[in-house]
């Protein structure tokens, strides 16, 4: 595949997955078209689920400017699209009206959200009206009746403090930040991992969740912390060595290890590496464009195999097409669009060498080749 066929690819695809629900909420028909069968007592977070997890990941490429002809064209369309989407699910008067108030799972998702917001904070964040912003204000706040346990969740308080601050809301809750922050620096295992809570897990919570969100919030809020500022750089070295370690599990096929919670994520397990590359902090070792085509077979290595999706384009639960056993029974139809944070490198240009310089095999198929690779190196710290 060409190099601008693969950028193509990406976001054909990213689009292919996420299309049916942003044109749902634009009709505000979401409720009425997200098939909710599967797990339906979970029914009643599908849709935040759903729209928050792919907004999580369609961000940056909704943020980025310098784009020209169809493909901005498509951002533009999109952009629009989003903020649609963003006014159905938090306007209680919407049929589309999402669930924040229920305890428990709806912090999840209003994290992604957040997330999304943090990711394009002019695009979408920026381009609120008053009374969306009022709104979606409200929605996050609606959150916060829900203690996280000492586990990842607590970044999800975190991340909707986060949003809240870039909404310029003056309520917003440093000590949920400040709280999420401190005991994770407790909970680092060493060698880039860190514990999910004060056990290690072996799962990929280190993408889904703990270092993007760990590394945003502190960039959030660094400018108004000394103490923040001293922590970002140990932070970015740790989730630097992670993202290096997540490429190396790409074998030469685009397969890689299915181990642990929620791998029906799908490629979801390489957020954190997608965003080593999208906030340029890859080790200096792993040039940007050896990540796209690790990325690329990934995303190829799943997509083409029949029944991702059903036949009205709604995600299925699987890794390779329909495998239902493989889902937890936290997971429903809306869970599955986390997918959608593999995608984070489409808010580069075209002209940036991720996208930019010729191809390169990734680690696994270099070495399977025969080729002589520089041996891997821990970090302690």
């Amino acid at each position: 595949m060409h190099i601008k066929e693969q950028r193509k690819y990406w976001l054909d695809t990213l689009l292919l997955i996420g299309h049916p629900v942003l044109d749902a909420l634009s009709r505000r028909r979401l409720k009425e078209e997200l098939p909710t069968e599967f797990h339906a007592d979970r029914s009643q977070f599908a849709h935040l689920e759903a729209f928050a997890r792919l907004a999580c990941g369609m961000a940056p490429w909704l943020e980025l400017e310098g784009l020209e002809g169809e493909e901005e064209q498509l951002r533009a369309r999109y952009a629009g699209l989003m903020l649609e989407a963003i006014d159905a699910g938090t306007d209680p008067a919407s049929p589309d009206y999402m669930n924040f108030k229920t305890e428990g799972q709806p912090l999840v998702d209003a994290a992604f959200l957040a997330h999304a917001l943090v990711r394009a904070p002019k695009q979408l964040a920026g381009r609120l009206d008053g009374r969306v912003k009022a709104n979606v204000i409200t929605a996050l706040k609606e959150t916060r009746r829900t203690a996280p346990s000492g586990s990842n969740w607590i970044l999800f308080s975190a991340m909707v403090e986060a949003a809240l601050y870039i909404l310029g809301d003056p309520d917003y809750d440093r000590m949920r930040v400040g709280y999420a922050v401190h005991m994770f620096m407790d909970w680092y295992k060493g060698d880039g991992v860190y514990g999910d809570g004060k056990d290690f897990h072996w799962d990929y919570y280190n993408s889904f969740v703990i270092q993007p969100m760990l590394a945003d919030v502190v960039a959030v809020f660094e400018q108004d912390s000394a103490q923040y500022a001293a922590l970002k750089p140990v932070i970015m070295e740790r989730a630097r060595r992670y993202a290096a370690v997540l490429e190396k599990m790409i074998a030469p096929d685009g397969t890689y290890p299915f181990t642990g919670r929620s791998i029906v994520y799908r490629f979801g397990a390489f957020q954190l590496l997608s965003q080593a590359a999208l906030q340029h902090f890859l080790e200096d070792a792993l040039p940007p464009q050896q990540v796209r085509c690790a990325l690329t077979a990934v995303i190829r290595r799943t997509m083409d195999f029949p029944g991702n999706l059903d036949g009205e384009g709604w995600l299925r639960p699987g890794v390779y097409g329909y495998q239902p056993d493989l889902a937890e029974s936290y997971i429903n139809t809306g869970s599955l669009y986390l997918c959608a944070s593999v995608f984070l490198p489409l808010g580069l240009l075209p002209s940036d060498p991720f996208w930019a310089e010729d191809d390169m095999k990734w680690t696994s198929a270099k070495i399977a080749d025969g080729e002589n690779v520089m041996r891997d190196q821990a970090i302690g710290k």
